[in-house]
């Protein structure tokens, strides 16, 4: 779901942590989006509120934890607005089976019906932009953190499988334009692994620092210039195990000596 960044302030590692796994592309996220036709929302959504909003209910949790719902908004999010039946040929479903997950998804507020660009009587939806957030898990019930992981499952589980298809895309190109001007895109993948001791309050200062940064690209519209495309990004960041796993056996490679430099990079 095409989810709007929190504020800086609220956005702490204490705090309930945004919904990320409703989101798939954050800064894709127009603030000038089209809007819904006025018509009122279903009892059980959550409210429009502009500040954050908790997702602590276990009926929404579950809802959106429907792995069919999860492939439709995150469609939604990295394509835009569709109808049930572009979402059931994009997904391999019958039409009534994505109408009903629209219905429920809106029924919970993440979609929400939108101007199209068809004709006649069809219903185009769009994903509802959102500061969404989880329950912190030491105020999670045991089958809530059931559905979290869940969730998160599903997200990871996604995230990797757009990653791969990036790879995928982007080698069945080089192949058949080796000869050919390489676009700039080509080389539109940074990626940072590292490791950075702090304190927990060193560590709330990074994420708000990070979340910052995030709404300092965000833009209307009217102002994301025509070569702009959607990026999706992602932020993870844990404290590592205590425990020490037990040493494992590797053979030595040709070469090798016990005097290596313990300040080596790895």
């Amino acid at each position: 779901m095409a989810q709007e960044p929190g504020t800086t302030d609220a956005e702490r590692p204490d705090a309930p942590p945004r919904a990320d796994v409703l989101a798939r592309a954050d800064v894709a996220s127009r603030a000038d989006a089209p809007s819904a036709p006025d018509t009122p929302p279903a009892p059980d959504a959550p409210s429009r509120a502009a500040g954050p909003q908790e997702l602590s209910d276990l009926r929404v949790l579950k809802a959106l934890a429907q792995p069919r719902r999860q492939q439709m908004l995150q469609h939604l999010t990295v394509h835009g607005p569709a109808t049930s039946a572009t979402l059931a040929r994009a997904l391999g479903l019958n039409t009534g089976a994505t109408s009903y997950h629209l219905r429920e998804l809106a029924r919970y507020g993440f979609v929400e019906e939108t101007r199209g660009s068809g004709h006649g009587r069809e219903r185009w939806w769009r994903a509802v932009p959102g500061d969404r957030r989880f329950p912190p898990r030491s105020r999670q019930s045991p089958e809530t953190r059931l559905v979290m992981d869940e969730l998160n499952a599903l997200s990871y589980a996604a995230d990797l499988e757009l990653f791969a298809r990036l790879q995928r895309e982007r080698s069945e190109e080089q192949h058949r334009s080796d000869d050919a001007e390489p676009d700039e895109w080509a080389d539109a993948l940074p990626y940072s692994r590292g490791t950075i001791r702090l304190t927990y309050a060193e560590l709330q200062a990074f994420f708000e620092e990070y979340i910052a940064l995030l709404n300092r690209y965000k833009r209307p519209d009217a102002d994301t210039p025509a070569a702009a495309r959607t990026v999706l990004t992602r932020f993870l960041a844990f404290p590592a195990p205590t425990a020490h796993p037990e040493p494992t056996a590797h053979p030595e490679p040709m070469g090798s000596s016990d005097n290596r430099k313990e300040d080596e990079p790895s």
